[in-house]
């Protein structure tokens, strides 16, 4: 065992692969910085398409008055308006 443990401390042959791996390593560091900078800006993406369709609801709406023997109701409405950045592409720093 003294001797195998001998043999791998000497041995350089293993040099070559931790430089490579370090590569490796390195370059799928960088692509998942990039990835996931992606996936952040598509998360974005998608949550502002989100709020897009709950604001593109229209909430205006008119009830009628109504007339009875002893009592009436008078008619309600409500006219809904666009909101603060109510469009798509409205977040900061989107593109």
């Amino acid at each position: 065992m003294k001797n195998l443990i001998t043999q791998l401390s000497r041995d350089e042959a293993g040099f070559i692969v931790s430089a490579e791996l370090v590569l490796v390593a390195t370059i799928a560091v960088l692509g998942m910085v990039v990835g996931l900078s992606e996936v952040a800006h598509n998360v974005n993406q998608e949550l502002e398409d989100v709020g897009s369709a709950f604001s593109s609801v229209d909430q205006s709406f008119e009830s009628c008055g109504t007339r009875g023997h002893k009592g009436w109701k008078r008619s309600s409405s409500f006219h809904d308006s666009a909101d603060f950045c109510d469009g798509q592409n409205d977040i900061v720093g989107s593109y």
